[in-house]
């Protein structure tokens, strides 16, 4: 997959508007759906914004097609005309600052065949709305009424309909400029430079250069403006590129020929082949497959891998060839282009030869999405009905949210507190000035002062705007820009690590968001994803019990020996000994059965794996695929496979397998589907020899008590499966019955009259299956395991020790999540499990507040023991409500680990949200699909799995790594060097300046606060911008407070940055402190020893620039000296920075001072070279003064060390001096007592493999198999 669609796609948010099924959570029946719900918190609006009404609308009601009896047509929409459901038309575009309006549906007054138009009237007129200020570039969506009517096969009559072009660019050439300076001078440091940049032009009022500040904010604007358009040009590059993409569009003579996607428009019919990206919204013409059948993966939609099926209407299902399609007249009768990725109204209604309309309902199912992709099916012809901006993708993209990190939010803040400081100096500077005028003037007669009034009142002002140019620097100009590039090259650093790097896939973490890096550092809640994110989504048969002995492909040696009463494993290999019966290899001894009929019971075992189950075969590169809904049925399939039976053609009612190369047909005659009541599914077949059987798999609690009596193998089997799920492997029962000709007729007429039930028959089927599934014999039981990534259960455990709290968010059912819960160390043996599992509000509200009351007592009472909470989808819904979720929330947080299970993608976000809103804590959100992209859009950071095609979260992250195990390094190591190397960035540059600009101030004292500078105002200008620059930029960059080994080490240091120990308010002020006592003893002692003016040898004065310079340089020396204090790591970059800065000084102002003003630039530095460098004073100023300053500081911080070491301080003791680590280990003990509380949890829980979608009110598996013939897939229609 490219990475300019992928990303493209990423930007859609389908997640936030998820609308479940029937028979998902919440029920369908229930009024608090927690989506249109004005009580329901919602993951992009804060609760005092009114969302819009078409963010998270209610899904309309589906229909029953009267046109078609095929089970995938039941949730077509009725015509268009007739639908009375409300269109969702609003975009999610449209600005909140609008009021929103509802389309209203007028129901179409009659059926007339095309040319027609379509008439919509409104019943009442729009309300009045006042427009508000709106950005020129702003879009405005216009609200579309009716519905919409194209042409089939008329291009001319679609011709007003817009092409497929779609732009995701930030910025064009005309609105580049003002957008961009909208978002620079949003920030206050830019504002407060832009004031001064202003007030700086007045003449008479600036006391330096009135370019001294224009120059570095240009610097930094244009350094901003050339990254923005960097990243916008490849934005550009990408949408270009996609919409240059070709496809195969059908012309008037009946040809395809290729044409670009943007080229596309409604009404165009396109031919997608497998593995295509479908290029627009479609309605599904017809297909190579059975019945119009297709198969499209939706990963970019929803992030489900597994294939959705789409099937064509039947009227149109036949026209396999150009010619049939282009010879159609008539006409689309469509809804408007909307959000709603779930629902679609439309009727197309075909003319016959005799002019007379035939009306075909169109829906859900016949729709097929831009950004899904073709699979499984050779080609496929489609309808473009929405096209460019209006497709449903493109509807539902929302722009990354603005996330501006905690740290952001305070410098911003002190930056306010600096610019009132820079005020209060100002003014107070300017009192004294006008004490001088008012009060002293007559003793000042020699200065030409104003007397009245209002020559005073203007010159106060003008003192003001002065001062503040004087001092102006106090906020540092640098440091936005300085902050930037740190950040920059610590996102590069995290691409670039080497531990990180996957190189099975060659992906490297990618830090697509370099502004949250420190965020990282501060992390305290991580929700996570399961499935693709802590597994690998990859479904392995692993172990099988079969007659009371268990086999596995790879037996350990300490399971191999009999003890305990349990007999011993053996490995595949060795089951097959048993089936050939020892014949493959003479020279082997082949086990002996324990029991005449194991061989049987084997063979009978194998035969249901490869014959119980809905798996389509297919042959691809010459190996045989299995296609299945569900990715544990293609695991035991595949393990039967893999044991000598292979499943390898399906027909309408049979299957085929090869067994010891012998072809069987065992002809289908029953299928009993699985949901997620029975926990089961069961197939009724008749065998080569004639006899019916039952064969049947499912959870161990269904299927024991289905068995008849005196069952030889249930107490070894039970063992094994508690032996499995100890290792978190998701097990199934499986078992069979002989039934008898007589039995099955009678069954069979029973069966009939459910499948033909109107209402109900869900329940029906359900009865009948009753009938049948009992006094079954149990052959034994399979064990699946989802395999973890590599690491995830000490990536946890780590996470867990380093104080941050780990919350699960899984679509799996309570069974499965539970299992990996345990497997991967996030619910510990010891903990006591909280499982909310209600059914309406009031029970799931009187449980939490009665287990929250229980636990508070318990702990007020001085117990403490580990919680894990665990709640499935429904009672989620309910918690999730404001009168609950307080309660809720504060119970959750009680709990060491939360599992919340059977969420939607909705809900996902929703539980993010709500812990944001209340908690004042940083929110990390993981996950793989787009159905994790609210969840990651919602949490302060956002982290995607990146490296496997078709999953998308990565492209919407802020930060994407390809394994979940790289995290610990991400957080423990880089977030905590990043935090603290930024704070102490931030805190440094804030002190340089203070020391710097404070001197100034006290200078004022002693120019009878005139305004004077003590410095040359070029000089002043590059403190910031080259003299001092390096320091703060190696310290962000390159300074480590603790070694990476360390780190990992004691996770435990990670709780500094959740307490944000390194940038707190008392930090800020100790630092400022610091500054002014720095600034307060630099300047004192430089008055005192120039005091009366220095005399030279030669008998001159040295003069003020003499002084100034002086001061200038002593306040350099110290500010460095200072930074050689801080730094934890020196590098040769540091030594570059800090000594190198002072000896660049050295040598560049002499130049300057010389060349300057021979070429008129600045007279200041007239003559002084000669006098300055080669006095002994000057010297002794910067020898003694500085040496002076930094002594305070170097003796606080050995007494800090010595005496108030902070827990990072002993680690950098341990580091330095090689400490060897003496901690009592538990390991051992914790392994001992490990296995006994296992096995006494996963007797109350157990896992069962069976996550593939279902629908209580339609049983679609049965019908879609039946539909199939592998071994017709030669015949299949070429679609020319």
């Amino acid at each position: 997959m490219s990475d300019d669609f992928v990303r493209l796609v990423s930007q859609a948010n389908p997640a936030s508007r998820y609308q479940p099924a029937n028979g998902g959570y919440p029920p369908s029946g229930s009024n608090s759906h927690g989506y249109n719900d004005s009580n329901q918190l919602d993951p992009f609006f804060d609760d005092d914004d009114d969302p819009p009404d078409s963010a998270f609308g209610m899904r309309p009601q589906a229909m029953q097609s009267k046109e078609s009896g095929l089970p995938l047509a039941r949730n077509a929409a009725a015509p268009a005309g007739q639908s009375q459901v409300t269109l969702q038309e609003q975009d999610i575009l449209q600005d909140w600052d609008e009021p929103v309006m509802d389309a209203k549906g007028t129901p179409f007054s009659g059926s007339s065949p095309f040319p027609g138009s379509s008439s919509s009237t409104l019943k009442e007129p729009p309300p009045k709305r006042k427009r508000k200020w709106r950005w020129p570039w702003k879009r405005e969506e216009k609200v579309l009424e009716g519905e919409r009517l194209i042409a089939l096969n008329n291009a001319a009559a679609n011709m007003d309909f817009g092409n497929n072009y779609v732009s995701t660019s930030k910025y064009n050439a005309v609105t580049f400029l003002p957008k961009f300076l909208y978002e620079q001078f949003s920030k206050y440091a830019n504002m407060f430079f832009l004031f001064t940049v202003v007030i700086q032009q007045i003449p008479d009022v600036s006391p330096t250069n009135q370019y001294t500040t224009i120059a570095p904010l240009a610097v930094v604007l244009l350094a901003s403006a050339f990254k923005e358009s960097q990243e916008d040009l490849k934005r550009h590059q990408s949408d270009a590129e996609l919409n240059a993409r070709k496809t195969k569009a059908l012309t008037a003579e009946g040809t395809f020929i290729e044409r670009k996607w943007k080229d596309l428009k409604p009404g165009d019919v396109v031919r997608m082949e497998n593995d295509e990206f479908i290029p627009a919204d479609l309605i599904l013409l017809t297909s190579s497959e059975p019945e119009g059948l297709c198969y499209v993966e939706t990963a970019n939609l929803d992030g489900e891998t597994n294939l959705k099926i789409k099937q064509a209407s039947p009227q149109t299902a036949h026209l396999t060839s150009p010619k049939l399609v282009t010879a159609l007249r008539g006409s689309l009768r469509s809804e408007h282009p909307n959000n709603s990725l779930y629902t679609y109204e439309g009727t197309m209604e075909l003319l016959s030869d005799y002019g007379s309309p035939k009306q075909v309902p169109l829906g859900p199912d016949q729709m097929l999405l831009r950004g899904a992709q073709i699979r499984n099916t050779p080609w496929t012809y489609g309808l473009v009905v929405f096209t460019g901006h209006e497709t449903k993708l493109m509807r539902n993209a929302t722009a990354a949210p603005i996330k501006r990190t905690a740290v952001e939010r305070q410098v911003n803040v002190q930056i306010v507190f600096l610019f009132i400081l820079l005020l209060g100096l100002s003014i107070g500077s300017t009192i004294g000035s006008s004490i001088r005028q008012w009060v002293f003037s007559s003793q000042q007669w020699y200065l030409f002062e104003s007397s009245s009034i209002s020559g005073r009142a203007k010159t106060f002002v003008e003192d003001i705007l002065t001062f503040i140019i004087l001092y102006n620097n106090l906020i540092p100009i640098s440091l936005i820009v300085t902050m930037e590039v740190v950040k920059f090259q610590q996102a590069q650093l995290i691409n670039s690590d080497l531990d990180m790097y996957y190189a099975k896939t060659d992906t490297p973490a990618l830090c697509r968001t370099s502004s949250l890096v420190e965020e990282l550092g501060q992390i305290e809640y991580v929700f996570s994803d399961k499935t693709g994110t802590l597994t690998c989504n990859e479904m392995e048969f692993r172990c099988a019990s079969i007659a009371g002995v268990a086999y596995a492909d790879v037996v350990d040696e300490s399971k191999r020996e009999a003890e305990d009463g349990k007999d011993g494993w053996r490995t595949f290999a060795e089951m097959r000994s048993i089936l050939e019966n020892g014949a493959a290899n003479p020279f082997v001894d082949a086990p002996q059965p324990s029991s005449s009929n194991e061989r049987d019971v084997i063979n009978e075992f194998l035969t249901l794996l490869a014959v119980c189950h809905t798996v389509i075969p297919e042959i691809k590169d010459g190996k045989m695929r299995y296609q299945a809904s569900s990715p544990d049925e293609a695991a035991l399939v595949a393990g039967a496979e893999l044991l000598g039976y292979q499943f390898h053609t399906r027909k309408p009612k049979s299957v085929f397998i090869t067994v010891n190369g012998q072809n069987l047909e065992y002809e289908i005659l029953n299928v009993c589907e699985f949901n997620s009541t029975r926990k089961r599914m069961s197939v009724l077949v008749r065998t080569p020899e004639g006899r019916i059987k039952l064969y049947c798999k499912g959870a161990d609690t269904v299927i024991l008590e289905r068995l008849s009596e005196k069952q030889p193998y249930t107490e070894k089997t039970l063992v094994h499966l508690e032996d499995y799920a100890t290792e978190g492997l998701r097990t199934l029962c499986i078992a069979y019955r002989d039934i008898p000709d007589a039995e099955y007729r009678q069954w069979a007429d029973i069966y009939t009259k459910a499948a033909a039930t109107i209402n109900g028959r869900g329940d029906a089927l359900d009865d009948a299956a009753e009938l049948i599934e009992k006094d079954m014999f149990l052959l034994g039981a399979t064990a699946i395991e989802d395999k973890l990534q590599d690491g995830v259960p000490d990536t946890i455990h780590t996470l867990q020790m380093a104080g941050i709290k780990v919350w699960v968010l899984t679509g799996d059912r309570q069974e499965t999540a539970i299992n990996i819960g345990m497997s991967c160390r996030l619910i510990s043996e010891s903990m006591n499990l909280v499982i909310v599992n209600e059914d309406n509000q009031h029970d799931t509200y009187e449980f939490i507040n009665k287990r929250l009351q229980a636990i508070k007592s318990q702990r007020s009472s001085g117990e403490l023991e580990d919680l894990a909470l665990i709640i499935d989808g429904k009672s989620l819904t309910w918690a999730l409500e404001k009168e609950i979720s307080k309660t809720f929330l504060e119970l959750a947080i009680m709990c060491k680990a939360v599992i919340c299970c059977r969420v939607s993608p909705l809900q996902k976000a929703l539980v993010v949200k709500l812990v944001k809103k209340n908690q004042k804590a940083i929110l990390l959100a993981i996950g793989d699909g787009a159905n994790d992209v609210s969840m990651i859009q919602a949490a302060h950071v956002g982290v995607g799995i990146s490296g496997v095609e078709g999953l998308q979260a990565a492209r919407s992250a802020d930060v994407a790594i390809s394994q979940f195990r790289y995290l610990k390094k991400l957080l423990l190591v880089h977030g905590a060097w990043s935090y603290q190397r930024l704070s102490k960035l931030i805190l440094y540059s804030f002190y340089k300046n203070i020391t710097l600009y404070m001197t100034q101030f006290w200078y004022s004292f002693f120019n009878n606060f005139s305004g004077q500078v003590a410095y040359e105002s070029w000089t002043l200008s590059l403190y910031n911008v080259v003299f001092t620059l390096l320091p703060p930029l190696v310290i962000g960059v390159f300074d480590q407070f603790v070694s990476a080994r360390i780190l990992d080490r004691y996770p435990q240091l990670y709780i500094l940055g959740q307490k944000n120990a390194f940038f707190s308010r008392t930090q800020f002020w100790l630092w400022v402190g610091n500054a002014m006592y720095h600034s307060l003893i630099l300047f004192g002692f430089s008055v005192i020893l120039f005091w009366g003016d220095l005399k030279q040898s030669s008998g001159l004065d040295s003069g003020h620039w003499f002084w100034g310079t002086t001061l200038y340089l002593a306040v350099l020396l110290t500010v460095l000296g200072k930074a050689a204090l801080i730094s934890d790591l020196w590098t040769k970059y540091t030594v570059a920075a800090i000594p190198g800065s002072f000896v660049f000084t050295m040598l560049f102002l002499p130049l300057y001072a010389v060349v300057a003003p021979a070429i008129g630039f600045s007279k200041e530095y007239l003559g002084i070279v000669p006098r300055l460098w080669t006095d002994g004073v000057f010297y002794f100023n910067l020898l003694l003064i500085p040496i002076f300053c930094l002594s305070r500081d170097f003796a606080w911080k050995y007494y800090r060390r010595t005496y108030l070491p902070e827990t990072y301080h002993i680690a950098q003791e341990i580091q330095k001096y090689n400490i060897p680590d003496y901690r009592p280990r538990q390991e051992q003990f914790q392994k001992a007592i490990k296995k006994v509380r296992a096995v006494q949890r996963m007797r109350r829980n157990r896992g069962f493999a069976f996550s593939q979608t279902e629908n209580g009110t339609k049983q679609d598996q049965a019908r879609l198999i039946r539909a199939y013939d592998t071994s017709k897939a030669g015949a299949k229609p070429s679609g020319y």
